[in-house]
């Protein structure tokens, strides 16, 4: 471009992009009906995957929607791009391009979030299943992670029966109260580890049920992951989903109420609290050892125990399974839900509602730059030459009239007198 102004560079370059405007009107109504038929058609497969039925009426509304859809788009870049560059103060161009944004929303409502449930609508679907599979997965391991803590306090409660048969025995050869026999003593400490033993073995069958439990568990979310991938209809792979969803969430619910922590409390609270003492009588000496031992025995005892329920309570305490839920959602919520995840498919949904804005943008910048060379021009530089052919035809035409003689007046008759003698 010359450093200059040059009125014949800008005049070139002024009817330049009016021949490439004038071109391009040819195909911009072609393109914009094409791009408002595309976008109608991926309305329609996204409005009928929010309807239930698939009757006629069903397919009748979906249409009805779509091609109301298409005509709104059409019509609404086609007022733009012909009203948005013929205008050219900064101040109403402002409020031109105000509508245009609220109409670019409004289509971005009704049309461009269901575009992208066409586009995306199964693989969204596909996620929340993953999505769900997950937070079962968390939700059953969480549960396992109790219930196997829980079964971890039968060495405790191993342990603790072991010292009580062990100081039986000690109590049956004398070692302990200083009395050989099986006594008073003897009864107590036997009475307290057969408790244990018999809380042991609840403890060992629990264990087992805990283990096929998480088993089927796995089993169940093996299943629904290969639903989450298999193709065919998503709708249907839904439903059977739902189905093990259902039978996963109860197989949780029966594997948190395997946990054997709370009956360990409850036993542990019991060893001390709940003991036969047999009546001794204390005015002998060997009745007053004995009664020595049980006492000091019971407060053994309450220390294990103690230490048995704070075993119990840290496994309790641990943080309970969320309760998870499956909701089946349609492909329309799905791809609002995980936008985030399908942000290529609502570039791609919006953009083909949206690509006529940028047209119009660039007819307004031609147009713009077309008046500003042409104003800086002057007309008679601008005419051409039918133009200036015709000016001249009109020129010679105007002076041919100024050169014409003025057409001759003939004179007025003379006017008779008011008596009729022409003498006169």
């Amino acid at each position: 471009m010359p450093d200059t102004p040059n009125p014949g560079y800008e005049l070139r370059q002024a009817r330049e992009i009016s021949e490439h405007l004038s071109w391009l009107d040819t195909i911009t109504g072609t393109a914009l009906g094409v791009l408002a038929c595309a976008s109608g058609i991926y309305t329609y497969l996204g409005v009928s995957s929010l309807l239930d039925e698939t009757g006629a009426l069903s397919f009748l509304a979906a249409a009805a929607y779509s091609i109301a859809v298409s005509v709104g788009i059409f019509v609404f870049w086609s007022y733009l791009m012909r009203l948005f560059p013929a205008i050219r103060t900064a101040g109403r161009r402002a409020q031109l391009f105000v509508a245009m944004c609220l109409g670019s929303v409004a289509i971005v409502a009704m049309s461009s979030w269901l575009n992208a449930a066409a586009l995306a609508g199964s693989a969204a679907v596909e996620q929340h299943l993953a999505r769900t599979v997950q937070d079962y997965q968390t939700a059953l391991e969480q549960a396992n992670l109790i219930a196997v803590s829980g079964q971890s306090l039968e060495r405790d409660v191993a342990r603790m029966r072991q010292t009580l048969e062990d100081l039986s025995e000690q109590e049956a050869a004398g070692d302990l109260s200083g009395l050989a026999g099986r006594g008073a003593v003897f009864r107590i400490l036997r009475q307290k580890s057969e408790e244990l033993q018999g809380l042991e073995a609840q403890i060992a069958a629990q264990g087992l049920r805990v283990d096929a439990a998480f088993d089927e568990g796995n089993a169940i979310l093996s299943r629904m992951r290969a639903l989450t991938v298999e193709t065919g209809s998503v709708e249907a792979r839904s439903i059977l989903f739902s189905e093990e969803a259902v039978r996963l969430a109860g197989l949780i619910a029966t594997l948190r109420q395997l946990s054997v922590a709370p009956l360990v409390e409850r036993a542990a609270a019991d060893l001390s609290a709940v003991v036969v003492v047999p009546e001794l009588d204390t005015r002998t000496d060997v009745a007053t050892g004995q009664q020595a031992t049980i006492d000091a025995v019971l407060a053994a005892m309450a220390q294990r125990a103690e230490t048995l329920s704070l075993a119990a309570q840290a496994v309790m305490s641990l943080p309970a399974p969320a309760d998870t839920t499956y909701t089946p959602i349609s492909t329309a919520d799905a791809v609002i839900r995980y936008a985030g995840d399908f942000v290529p498919s609502w570039a791609g949904a919006i953009a083909i509602d949206l690509l006529p804005g940028v047209l119009v943008l660039i007819i307004a910048v031609a147009q713009a730059a077309m008046r500003a060379g042409e104003s800086r021009i002057p007309i008679e530089d601008t005419m051409t030459l039918s133009e200036l052919r015709a000016a001249v035809s009109a020129l010679r035409e105007v002076e041919g009239d100024l050169n014409r003689p003025a057409p001759s007046v003939p004179p007025a008759p003379a006017s008779r007198p008011p008596n009729g003698d022409p003498s006169t």
